[in-house]
This record gives structure tokens, C-alpha cells and sequence, in this order.
């Protein structure tokens, strides 16, 4: 068989990988080597495939438990997608123009339209008396302790307009960050209803990721999306209209839709609210109650004091 003669452009690459790996002291041979011994890669091997797909491990032997796993894995994977772009958003501070900026919140908008219209799964996509049922085998968990969401709230704003609405004034960008922490609007939703004491659901949540929220928001500080949009992009008027549909999906469509499925499976028995993990869902969801925006300045008095109202 007549061997192969290697083309220009495959010797120019290989001088290339050469130079690169010489300059940081490796021999190219070497991994030349690991190359030829290593096997063809598969999607399946590339994205885990096996192994995502036995992530779901039921507590019940309820079928409808599956789909409630699934959704928020699904959900997770959502929620990392826009982490994935607004860290780079803050670690692109003061280097993108606004073309970069804009289209990285068009990609933060899209995932959350997913996420949105995804919810119906959770509206219709399961037998109301199994998920009353199953739901009495994961308590406390809750879909409230979901920190992806918080994470993002922080990167998107400044903190302290993260606060409960009713302390609100109380804080400035200048307030030390764990006085703000103490006083977020979504520590009220895993209280008790009768004493006002933190629930598990609430406990368990601030042990495992306090810290985190905490290097979060003194990592974001200067540099979230509010005030990138001061610093640079102040005044363009398609910056605002994505600001403006970012606020609008984070902040009433997005909790609206958990609303609606609260409403289906708790809202005919009082007593059921302990299907929710303890959380005061009632108040915590719906978004004329909590009034979050994380740009104020974008929209008018009008507009804010009727938040949350319609969508």
C-alpha cells in the first residue's frame, strides 16, 4: 500500500503545536503518543449520557415522582446555561462592547423563555393526587432551595435591591453586605406562616450556601449588570429593552408561572402547604407582593406600582 504523503497544511500545524507546546516546556512526541493509543470519542462518552440519564432515583414508587425529578433537573441545566453567560458578562467588565453585552443578554433571555414556557410540565404534566402523595416523601426539600436563581439575582443587580420590600429603604449599595444578606426578600418565603420562624427548608438552604451567596456578592458588586449598564452602556435604548425583559422575566413572569402551578396542586386545602416544604408560598411568589426589579430605573412609577399584576 503506497504511504501517504502528509500535505503542507497538516506540517505547517504540526511546527505550530511544536512552537506551543516548546514554549511551555512539553514534548510535542509525547503527545503525539497519548493521541494515537486514545480511543475515537462517542456524544454518549462526551456528554455523560449514561450517567445523566440515572440521575433520577425516586423516593416513591408513584411514576409521575420521575417526571417531577426530571423537570427540575431540566431546570438546573437552564439555570446554569444563563450562569454560564453572565459570568461572563461580570468577568467581561469594562471589555465588551455593547454588541457583546447585548447579545449575552439576549442568550440570558432566551433561556429563561425555555424556562418559562417549560413549566406547563409542571401545570399539566402530572396527576394532581400523585405529586400530593409523593410530595409527603421529600419534605423539607423545596424547590426553594434552588441556589442557581439566587446566584444569578446577585450578578444582575445590586444587592440590596434584593431586600425584602418592606426594609427596602433601609438599604443603600453602600450597606455591608451581611446586613443586606439577612434581609433578602426570599428568606420570608421559607418562614412559618404561624410564628414566623425559619423553617428547615431555610436553615438547610443558608448552611449549605450562605457563603456563597455572600463571595457572590462582594465578587459582583461593582461589576453586576446594573452596573455595567451605568458605567458603559447608560441610555442605549436596545441595552434597556433587553434590561427591561430580563427584569420582566426574572422577576414576574418567572415566579408568576411557579404561582399558577402552587395555586393547582395546594391552593383547595389550606393544610397542604406543607407539600411546599414549609414555604410561605403565598407570599413569597407572587410578584406584586415581593415588587423585586432589579433595574427600578428603567421603569416608570406607573409601571412599578403595578408590578407583578399582569404579564
Amino acid at each position: 500500500m503506497a504511504k501517504r504523503k502528509i500535505s503542507a497544511d497538516i506540517l505547517a500545524q504540526l511546527e505550530k503545536l511544536d512552537a506551543k507546546f516548546d514554549a511551555m516546556g512539553q514534548n510535542l512526541s509525547s503527545y503525539l503518543d497519548g493521541l494515537l493509543h486514545s480511543d475515537y470519542l462517542t456524544y454518549w462518552d462526551y456528554i455523560r449520557l449514561d450517567t445523566l440519564l440515572s440521575l433520577q432515583s425516586p423516593r416513591t414508587s408513584f411514576p409521575d415522582e420521575k417526571i417531577f425529578i426530571l423537570y427540575h433537573q431540566i431546570t438546573e441545566l437552564y439555570l446554569k446555561l444563563i450562569l454560564v453567560e453572565q459570568n461572563q458578562i461580570l468577568e467581561d467588565f469594562g471589555k465588551s462592547d455593547v454588541a457583546q453585552f447585548i447579545k449575552r443578554l439576549e442568550r440570558i433571555n432566551r433561556y429563561f423563555d425555555h424556562l418559562i414556557n417549560s413549566f406547563d410540565i409542571m401545570i399539566d404534566g402530572m396527576d394532581r393526587e400523585q405529586f400530593l402523595s409523593f410530595r409527603m416523601s421529600l419534605l423539607p426539600s423545596s424547590g426553594f432551595q434552588s441556589a442557581q436563581f439566587r446566584l444569578f439575582e446577585i450578578g444582575a443587580t445590586d444587592f440590596y435591591l434584593l431586600t425584602e420590600h418592606e426594609v427596602h429603604s433601609r438599604f443603600t449599595f453602600k450597606s455591608p453586605l451581611k446586613d443586606i444578606y439577612e434581609n433578602l426578600y426570599w428568606k420570608k418565603g421559607a418562614t412559618e406562616l404561624a410564628t414566623g420562624k425559619k423553617t428547615l427548608t431555610l436553615k438547610q438552604f443558608e448552611d449549605k450556601y450562605a457563603d456563597e451567596f455572600l463571595q457572590k456578592a462582594s465578587f459582583a458588586k461593582d461589576i453586576n449588570i446594573r452596573q455595567q449598564y451605568h458605567q458603559f452602556f447608560e441610555g442605549n435604548k436596545e441595552v434597556i429593552k433587553k434590561l427591561r425583559t430580563l427584569d420582566h422575566k426574572s422577576n414576574v413572569a418567572w415566579p408568576l408561572v411557579h404561582y399558577k402551578s402552587a395555586v393547582k396542586y395546594l391552593q383547595k386545602d389550606p393544610n397542604l402547604i406543607k407539600a411546599s416544604g414549609g414555604t410561605n408560598w403565598q407570599k413569597y411568589l407572587p410578584p406584586k407582593r415581593k415588587k423585586i426589579i432589579f433595574y427600578p430605573e428603567l421603569w416608570s412609577e406607573e409601571e412599578i406600582e403595578n408590578w407583578g399584576s399582569k404579564l
